[in-house]
């Protein structure tokens, strides 16, 4: 709760009027845009570092805020993205939002890397936007140019991970079905012709708006289907040609940490699990400064930033 809210919140708002942040729309291959946010390094090293948010969070979270701070600081530029329909980014696409988009964050990356001169680039992200990370490492790292990856607290099973959320702290489960819910009616707003009203009037919790969203809304015929399309166990990440490194916790409250035992074991993928920390907070202090951010930067640093 504390890397979103309270004393982190109140930092990322002084960080986030003072950084020259230019706001542009990425293109993919298909069409898709999304929305994101390019921060530039006062003394920079011709190095850049892709920021991916959590579901339901944005380029202007406090996380992606203050983290962007101390990267920017170690001279590395940083293009915060939003995934489509996080954001102020509802308007821009018809299609909803489903994680197993990954290819067209791919591909609106490339857009913008094919006009921009870096010796290195890498990609980081927390949460759900970690997942999108290792799986676009994966599957596109080559094409990208990237040169190494950050995911914190990925889902690796994402059926196991709604388990989670459904058994743990009830607050948990609110907080996402509360913010998704906010999405979906925002989205109507600009495509009323979706006409799904009635199906969020029903909706009770985010297991309903599953059952409801995904045969309607992606090519899944059923959640399990769709859970296991962007699952990351077994060998789904064994195409990997740069390094990565998954940063997780025992006490995630959401992400079961037996998972990651889940991932085949790979040359190029270090798995780091910490005593502590949460689901991506790593709170370190009472003013909520993140152990994560200097982790990070250490591991960039070892893949050569």
């Amino acid at each position: 709760m504390l890397n979103s809210q309270g004393p982190r919140r109140l930092r990322a708002g002084r960080i986030r009027r003072r950084l020259p942040t230019e706001a542009l729309i990425l293109q993919a291959a298909d069409g898709t845009r999304l929305l994101a946010e390019f921060d530039l390094a006062p003394e920079p090293r011709r190095a850049l570092v892709i920021l991916l948010h959590g579901w339901e969070g944005s380029s202007q979270s406090s996380y992606m805020i203050t983290t962007a701070s101390r990267l920017l600081s170690e001279g590395l530029d940083v293009l915060r993205v939003n995934l489509r329909d996080h954001g102020e980014s509802h308007h821009l696409n018809r299609e909803l939002f489903n994680s197993t988009r990954s290819p067209e964050v791919a591909s609106a990356l490339e857009s913008f890397i094919g006009k921009h001169d870096y010796e290195r680039i890498f990609i980081c992200g927390f949460s759900l936007g970690a997942s999108f990370a290792l799986r676009i490492a994966a599957d596109s790292g080559v094409d990208l140019g990237l040169d190494g990856a950050v995911a914190i607290c990925p889902p690796v099973d994402p059926a196991r991970a709604m388990d989670a959320l459904n058994t743990g702290l009830f607050v948990y489960e609110r907080y996402f079905f509360t913010r998704w819910r906010q999405s979906l009616v925002r989205k109507l707003e600009y495509f009323p012709e979706l006409d799904y009203s009635a199906e969020l009037e029903q909706a009770r919790s985010i297991d309903d708006l599953n059952r409801m969203f995904v045969p309607k809304h992606t090519i899944y015929a059923t959640v399990d289907e769709y859970f296991a399309a962007y699952a990351v166990i077994g060998d789904r990440l064994a195409s990997l040609a740069m390094p990565a490194t998954i940063v997780a916790t025992i006490d995630d409250p959401i992400i079961p940490v037996d998972d990651f035992r889940r991932i085949d074991p790979i040359e190029l993928l270090d798995i780091e699990i910490q005593r502590f920390g949460g689901h991506c907070g790593f709170i370190e202090s009472l003013t909520a400064r993140s152990w994560i951010e200097t982790r990070m930067i250490e591991i960039l640093h070892r893949y050569g930033c």
